[in-house]
């Protein structure tokens, strides 16, 4: 039994990590502090100036653990890893896995290339970017590869040495053919380099160079060079034309800002290389009461990711771990990384703009939201007219089966609250009862678990005070969807009179391409305007319970089929297996391990993965 006075009294004056947890154990809170003794016990006293958010954490809080660190910057990085990992309810959550496009000249390489990546790397190669707009950087690839011919091929190639024979590159004039060992070297590294100026924005030298070899080109009557040298600066004058410069300055910066409404912010990054803007990020947080907090949890997640980190960050207001924050991202770029609070001039200027546009993104997302609560409930009161219904259906259970051949039958149940998809509340259920493949018989085992186990759950809860929302099958539906027809439907009503609860059913009716065509309500099909909100709904609703059944349907039958191989090797018992399943997931990737990676799974020792690479290793022989 956890002790929450005792704990209190015992945390040390150190810095750290500490980890909140609710009566289930799950992780829910995560935070830092340079005292753990003074941070986590500030939690539990004067509750009067907690936030209504903090308010709320610290009622579920029943037991808490921390992690002792050496430094500061030290539990900073602890926490934003933890964070990721266990993606507390209570933390600021950054729901961003983008790897931003980069474009990367290899002139590392004898012969460069240029091609777009999302990976950086420290080989030697130039990169530029990131760009947020996947389109403007492969429209920029297209328009440097057709002003110059260099090479895309990925083979190894020395000045002067041939390795084989040109390509159809070279015969559309794509490529000068380096491949062939005859290319002028300092033709081809020209071309690099006036490259190299377009995309570090040097557009004004690189068309006053252009210019001057047109006029001279004209002047030897070289009209057809001096044509094609001409498309080359209108190319080059068009991409300016769309790249906005808003600093004269030829750093590399991040440019951090905010702004929040009743319910929302939104923080705005602006991406701004060599006083260009390549382009903009907007970041979206709910029930947020701490602007300064947050900034400083938005930018250790944020930065964590990224393989770049530019020179200068420029953020709209100060926090108080900007000096920890500063020194872990110079540690992690490599070089002096400085965050900076401008108040004045054009620096300031730029973070004005930048909350403007943040502005103007929490004004249109407000509007996007208000369009879609709009259309859904006309979705639902459409629907509910339809069946003549008492109540608008709020919540909607819709359940399917899935199997092969009646083998490893499963049943699933997806749940939309207001018309959109509450993944919390999914539920997957294993066919105990039932074999072969009868589809009714299954379904009516997953509902009469479902509800038997909803009814329990609402008399435990009401024993105890609790709210019966509380619970993980408490919450009964206003209307369920079952996907198929008129069998179906029969099958769930016969249940919810067992159990005598009155809930409305309807089926949900494909047609033979397997397309949703309509529903079955009370015995009849009603066929609905494939345009309508309800149409719209129905399919949304059918399409993802299938999904739902079959992805929980393949993975169980691949762990099966996992089980079924190991369950042949000797020294593997059911410890071994699954852990062996939980680690590698599929077969494939069990016979590509080697010893010693089997021998680090737990529970494994070397007699164990010795016999597992021989039975899979002989079996490749045999």
């Amino acid at each position: 039994m956890f002790d929450l006075d005792e704990a209190l009294k015992n945390l040390p004056d150190k810095p750290g990590v500490y980890i909140m947890k609710n009566s289930d154990g799950e992780i829910i809170y995560i935070g830092k502090a340079v005292s753990l003794k003074n941070r986590v016990r500030q939690y539990f006293q004067n509750s009067k100036n907690h936030s209504p958010k903090v308010y709320a954490m610290v009622s579920h809080i029943e037991e808490f653990e921390y992690i002792l660190t050496d430094t500061e910057i030290e539990a900073l990085i602890l926490e934003c890893n933890l964070i990721k990992k266990h993606k507390p309810r209570y933390n600021i959550l950054l729901k961003d896995d983008k790897h931003y496009p980069y474009i990367k000249v290899t002139v590392n390489e004898e012969y460069p290339r240029i091609f777009m990546t999302r990976k950086i790397e420290k080989d030697g190669a130039k990169y530029f970017g990131p760009y947020t707009d996947t389109y403007a950087v492969r429209e920029t690839l297209q328009i440097i590869k057709k002003l110059y011919p260099i090479r895309s091929c990925k083979k190894t190639l020395y000045y002067g040495e041939k390795n084989g024979r040109p390509c159809l590159n070279y015969h559309i004039k794509r490529c000068l053919a380096p491949c062939t060992g005859t290319v002028n070297a300092k033709e081809y590294e020209n071309m690099i380099n006036n490259i190299l100026l377009f995309l570090s924005g040097k557009h004004d030298k690189l068309i006053e160079e252009l210019t001057e070899k047109m006029n001279e080109a004209s002047e030897n009557l070289q009209f057809e060079r001096a044509a094609e040298l001409r498309d080359k600066i209108n190319s080059i004058k068009t991409i300016q034309e769309k790249q906005k410069i808003i600093t004269s300055s030829n750093d590399d910066e991040d440019v951090i800002a905010y702004a929040e409404n009743e319910d929302k912010i939104c923080i705005e990054v602006f991406f701004i290389r060599g006083g260009k803007l390549l382009g903009r990020e907007d970041f979206y947080f709910d029930d947020i009461d701490d602007d300064e907090r947050l900034l400083s949890q938005f930018i250790m997640q944020f930065y964590s990711e990224r393989e770049y980190i530019p020179k200068n960050i420029l953020l709209q207001r100060n926090i108080s771990e900007l000096g920890i924050i500063e020194s872990y991202l110079t540690q992690k770029r490599g070089s002096r990384v400085y965050i900076k609070v401008p108040e004045r001039g054009v620096k300031s200027g730029i973070i004005e703009l930048a909350r403007k546009n943040a502005v103007a993104a929490l004004e249109q997302l407000k509007y996007k939201i208000l369009r879609e609560k709009n259309m859904t409930e006309y979705s639902l009161e459409e629907l509910s007219e339809i069946l003549e219904l008492d109540n608008i259906p709020n919540r909607i259970e819709a359940y399917d089966i899935s199997n092969i051949q009646g083998t490893d039958s499963v049943g699933c149940m997806v749940v939309f609250e207001g018309g959109k998809p509450k993944n919390s509340d999914y539920r997957r259920f294993k066919i105990k009862t039932v074999e072969g493949p009868d589809d009714y018989r299954s379904m009516e085992e997953i509902l009469i678990r479902r509800f038997k186990r909803g009814l329990e759950e609402i008399r435990e809860l009401e024993n105890l005070g609790k709210n019966i929302s509380e619970g993980k099958f408490s919450n009964f539906p206003d209307l369920i969807m079952m996907d198929g027809g008129l069998g179906q439907v029969s099958v769930a009503e016969k249940v919810l009179e067992e159990f005598n609860l009155d809930i409305p059913v309807c089926g949900m009716v494909k047609d033979e391409k397997h397309k949703t065509k309509g529903i079955v309500f009370r015995g009849s099909e009603i066929s609905l305007y494939k345009d309508s909100n309800s149409f719209k709904l129905i399919t949304r609703i059918q399409d993802e319970v299938h999904r739902f059944a079959i992805s929980y349907h393949r993975s169980l039958r691949t762990k099966n089929t996992i089980t079924s191989i190991l369950d042949e090797i000797p020294e593997i018992g059911k410890k071994r297996r699954l852990a062996l399943i939980k680690h590698f997931e599929n077969v494939e990737a069990i016979k590509k391990a080697s010893i010693e990676e089997l021998r680090k799974i737990e529970g494994m020792n070397e007699k164990a993965a010795i016999a597992v690479y021989e039975y899979f290793n002989k079996n490749d022989r045999d």
